[in-house]
């Protein structure tokens, strides 16, 4: 009777063990879907900066042409 308590507990924890893999992997999954929709942003708002200060420069350069 102790033998089979002691195999249903170690087979509860076993099973609850590998129940929390799989939420860990989810888990896992789900950062990185949002580290690449973070770094497509930053990649879109790199190059709308990068833009912006071409633009800036562009606007000076002329400035310091027309004087």
């Amino acid at each position: 009777m102790k033998q089979t308590l002691l195999v249903a507990a170690l087979l509860a924890v076993a099973l609850s063990a590998c129940g929390k893999k799989e939420v860990a992997a989810d888990a896992a999954s789900a950062v990185v879907e949002a580290a690449s929709a973070v770094e497509a942003t930053a990649a879109s708002a790199v190059d709308a900066v990068a833009s912006d200060v071409a633009q800036a420069a562009s606007d000076v350069a002329s400035a310091v042409e027309a004087k």
